[in-house]
């Protein structure tokens, strides 16, 4: 998958997980983008053999350290978050504050919390999807 595609996949995911926040598990609302991310995974899941297979979220929070800067704020360096996590990173913080040496620590921990409650969101309109109705 090139850089480009990447970004784009990366951008769509985000507004997804952005729309599907505002809705309980459920909702008919949500089906739109609840199909776009599906969508997006099988894309991910059948992307070239020779991409690697991304790391899990536990994994790249270990993979990824912090630096103390100079100026006395730690920071991470982008070049050390392995992709796909660095464009989602990019695209959850569009407008972010950081220095010119890499985004703030906190931002990259706050991505983390958040993707981990925006995958358990997703997988609760995923099972209420295929929840049999009772009406």
């Amino acid at each position: 998958m090139t850089h480009d595609e990447l970004r784009k996949l990366e951008r769509t995911r985000r507004r997804a997980l952005w729309k599907i926040a505002r809705f309980l598990p459920g909702d008919p609302e949500a089906a739109d983008a609840l199909a776009i991310l599906n969508d997006l995974d099988d894309q991910e899941r059948s992307g070239t053999p020779s991409t690697a297979e991304p790391l899990e979220l536990d994994e790249v929070r270990d993979f990824v350290s912090v630096q103390h800067h100079h100026c006395g704020i730690d920071i991470i360096l982008e070049r050390d978050i392995p992709q796909p996590w660095r464009e989602r990173f990019l695209q959850a913080s569009i407008g972010s504050t950081r220095i010119p040496d890499g985004p703030y620590a906190t931002d990259w921990d706050k991505f983390l919390v958040r993707w981990e409650a925006e995958m358990r969101h997703l997988e609760q309109h995923r099972a209420a999807r295929h929840k049999p109705r009772t009406d």
